[in-house]
């Protein structure tokens, strides 16, 4: 995967605040020594696969120790939910996750945290005054929860504010499952706010990159791409029937995998209802085809938490759906290599990091054609790209994977070489190109900003 160019953003010229005009002098691209990195709403700590836990999860665990490794210190903010968290955790050498009190610890779903906002930034401001000024370089907020804490962080500390969106209102609204909740107009218009704040934008992808500029009229120097990666030392090809001995499958078996949060966004429904569209058509298969799905309930698939084994039971293909909790990265890497095909049909990807790691395990993925999907998987070369959630189209995609052994080990063979050139190695190594050239420039609010602070 070639890392795209980096670009330079052009600043608002003007005398930084006091606490930050250390790291105007310089004028030039130079690495950042120590980054705060704000997760509002979900913890670096917690286990993907469900809740607010997911992709994001492992995108700034992975990230934060690639940058501790390149020498650059990681602090993660993130809200404390229980009182017996302590302050500090050590997540890895360089990389610090820092649990600050911002209302009930428990009871408190996502769309809660606007009104909690305050007194998060509050905890994150009151840690950097207990240091020498100049502690943190620069800010890195991911997700608009956190990007709103960032903004007013990075201008108080006169240090850039680099944001990562992960998901945008906009994009999710423009796409949304049957009877899915739409996203607020105060996510909206709290996302634009942080795109006119931030000195720079990383996007996982070109497209990404155009859908901030079209929606929320990013400008190209703010913009910069940066495609996620995979730990190739967890996911990594590996021995089939000993991954479904251990996993308890049957070794024979045909196994049509799901993992995710259980949520519409993610369709697992549209798989479920795939599968009964192919049994239909195929019975003979029904004695061979496992479909496990791992993970648990999730944003609005909180509010039917059993929804989607009782669609199984009305679909009458209870007998081959196999649910199984959220598990840790090692033991689904097991579930992945033990599968036949990956299933991902989402209705919004802003990567795809599931797609990834599948085929870094070897195993190639079917994929619903949004997003990041087309570019973390290589349509007819290390899977399938499907256009479109229509049940008929995915027993139709999905039937040659069940079918057509020599297809699976030719796609599995190439989607691992495909995901040999993903590591998050390389991702670090271009996000800390972002920061240098946002340290470049003196620091301070771009025009926008001031004008609303004003």
């Amino acid at each position: 995967m070639t890392k795209p160019p980096v670009s330079t953003i052009r600043r608002d010229r003007q005398t930084p605040p006091v606490r930050g005009r250390l790291h105007a002098l310089a004028g030039r691209a130079r690495r950042p020594r120590r980054i705060a990195m704000l997760s509002v709403h979900t913890s670096p700590l917690h286990q993907p696969g469900t809740g607010d836990a997911g992709g994001m999860n492992v995108y700034i665990v992975e990230l934060a120790k690639r940058l501790a490794a390149l020498g650059i210190e990681i602090e993660v903010f993130t809200r404390a939910t229980s009182s017996e968290l302590p302050p500090t955790v050590e997540l890895a050498p360089g990389v610090l996750v820092r649990h600050v009190t911002a209302g009930p610890y428990e009871g408190l779903i996502k769309e809660d945290l606007p009104a909690q906002l305050c007194a998060f930034t509050h905890g994150v401001l009151r840690t950097e005054a207990g240091h020498r000024p100049g502690h943190y370089d620069l800010v890195h907020s991911h997700y608009w929860l956190s990007g709103q804490v960032g903004w007013l962080a990075a201008q108080r500390w006169g240090v850039p504010l680099v944001h990562t969106m992960h998901t945008m209102a906009k994009v999710k609204n423009a796409a949304l499952a049957e009877g899915d909740t739409p996203e607020p107009a105060a996510r909206v218009i709290g996302e634009t706010q942080v795109v006119e704040a931030a000195d720079r934008l990383i996007a996982n992808t070109v497209d990404e990159a155009a859908e901030l500029a079209t929606h929320y009229g990013a400008r190209g120097e703010q913009l910069a791409v940066v495609h996620p990666g995979v730990n190739l030392e967890v996911f990594r090809p590996g021995d089939r029937r000993a991954a479904r001995e251990r996993l308890g499958l049957p070794l024979d078996a045909m196994v049509l995998l799901f993992a995710g949060r259980i949520q519409p966004l993610k369709a697992p429904d549209v798989l479920l209802k795939a599968v009964a569209v192919l049994l239909a058509r195929r019975p003979e298969l029904r004695e061979r085809l496992v479909v496990p799905v791992v993970g648990g309930p999730s944003g609005t698939g909180l509010a039917k938490p059993q929804s989607l084994q009782k669609l199984a039971a009305q679909l009458g293909i209870g007998d081959v759906v196999r649910f199984h909790p959220p598990v840790g990265q090692l033991e689904l890497a097991e579930w992945y290599r033990a599968a036949t095909v990956l299933a991902m049909p989402s209705y919004s990807e802003s990567f795809g990091l599931v797609a990834l790691e599948a085929q870094a395990c070897g195993t190639p993925v079917v994929a619903a054609a949004v997003g990041g999907l087309p570019v973390a998987v290589r349509d007819g070369e290390t899977g399938a790209l499907v256009p479109g959630h229509e049940p008929e189209q995915w027993a139709r995609a999905l039937e040659p994977y069940v079918t057509e052994p020599e297809l699976v080990a030719r796609q599995g063979a190439a989607a691992a070489r495909h995901a040999q050139g993903c590591g998050w190695g390389t991702s670090a190594a271009a996000t800390a190109e972002v920061y240098a050239g946002a340290l470049a420039r003196p620091a301070g609010l771009l025009a926008g900003a001031r004008r609303r602070l004003a």
